[in-house]
């Protein structure tokens, strides 16, 4: 995999998502998409999606010319990933409205991450995540990333609630007091 350093860049590998097609029996659809693999991007792969195998019940598209970057911002969610028993790529795809280049809509790659908190903000907005193991040298890569960067931020003690002033509804300062102010009782002894 081509990996690019630049101290003014973040670091970042190129990579090529396959999706397969699928066929399912189902009376609701008769295909369905899932993603296959991430794997590192070729010159020779071009800049468009192309059909790398096709039978009567599946179809395997490559869509190449993804660049997975790693932000410092982001350290935790690389973190999250790299200490899990299975480290992995996260792909958010969506199907085209139109056929592009085959004659029906393709489930079109968008992102490619390597963040447990990019993948669950992606999911949060309703959207089509998935995943797929990622390959030894890739996990070393962003584990030497996570290294570098990641501070575990010291865990703060809460306050307890009785510790904290009381306001009223409009945030002003308020006050409780156990002495009856007015009717039946007050000051009565």
């Amino acid at each position: 995999m081509r990996r690019r350093y630049d101290r003014r860049m973040n670091p970042s590998i190129d990579v090529a998502v396959v999706m397969r097609r699928e066929r399912v029996d189902s009376r609701w659809q008769s295909w369905r998409w899932i993603l296959e693999s991430v794997g590192p991007d070729q010159p020779g792969f071009g800049t468009e999606p192309r059909l790398l195998e096709a039978n009567e019940s599946a179809q395997r598209w490559l869509h190449p010319g993804f660049k997975t970057e790693l932000f410092r911002d982001d350290v935790e969610g690389y973190h999250l990933n790299a200490t899990t028993p299975a480290p992995c790529w996260f792909v958010l795809w969506r199907m085209e409205e139109e056929p592009s280049v085959a004659e029906e809509p393709l489930a079109r790659p968008v992102v490619v991450s390597l963040s447990y908190n990019e993948a669950g903000r992606w999911l949060d907005a309703q959207e089509t995540v998935e995943q797929v193991p990622a390959p030894e040298e890739v996990i070393e890569w962003m584990r030497g990333f996570v290294q570098a960067h990641y501070v575990i931020e010291p865990k703060r003690r809460k306050r307890p609630e009785s510790f904290r002033p009381l306001v009223d509804r409009f945030g002003n300062a308020a006050s409780v007091s156990t002495e009856k102010k007015r009717g039946r009782g007050a000051g009565d002894v």
